[in-house]
């Protein structure tokens, strides 16, 4: 797994681990329909735990959305190596960029719980993005190697914009704009045409 978990599931008993489980479950879901700022009070409630339960296995807000994300990061890793089986360089690189965008905007308001943890290692979504930003590295190193991106570009940049793009994904049809156009400009900025060489499609 990419984050790390506050305990061990392994070391609890098994009334702990069917609330831990519990807690979890309705957590996946709240967060789907109420964003990443939804009330941890009420998923106690609606777990039938008290307060004071949820905070002994996930002391933060962060850790419970670690926790919840790892589903998702078992989606992410494997289009990761989808992504790296791809011959063209520039073409895995856009591959990966867009599993990452998906994966970041898994939730409302999931953008800025990383851009935190990229500020403050002390969170635990930290560990999340130092591998990220690691694995976009390799992507980025593969493309640069190949002549297929520029050497100026850091992968910290190319995560960010990873970043963004998942932060204005369900903002853009409010200004007239989509997510694909968006993309293309993260991926190409304002160069026309735009090259023949793209990524790929933007979908």
């Amino acid at each position: 797994m990419i984050t790390n978990a506050p305990e061990e599931k392994g070391s609890l008993r098994a009334d702990a681990r069917r609330n831990r489980d519990s807690i979890l479950k309705i957590a996946a879901r709240h967060f789907a329909a109420h964003g990443v700022n939804t009330s941890l009070d009420e998923i106690a409630r609606e777990a039938k735990v008290g307060p004071g339960t949820l905070y002994r296995h996930f002391p933060t807000r962060e850790h419970l959305l670690c926790e919840v994300l790892h589903e998702r990061q078992e989606e992410l890793l494997s289009r990761r190596d989808e992504a790296s089986a791809q011959p063209c360089a520039q073409t895995a690189l856009r591959a990966w960029m867009i599993a990452l965008k998906d994966y970041l905007n898994a939730f409302n308001g999931l953008p800025q719980p990383f851009i935190d943890a990229f500020e403050a290692q002390a969170s635990p979504l930290a560990v999340t993005c130092s591998t990220l930003v690691s694995i976009t590295a390799e992507f980025l190193s593969r493309a640069q190697a190949e002549g297929a991106a520029r050497q100026s570009v850091s992968a910290p940049a190319l995560f960010l914009s990873a970043v963004g793009s998942a932060f204005v994904h369900d903002k853009a049809g409010k200004y007239g704009a989509t997510p694909e156009q968006i993309e293309e400009i993260l991926a190409f900025g304002r160069q026309w045409p735009v090259p023949d060489t793209a990524l790929l499609t933007m979908h």
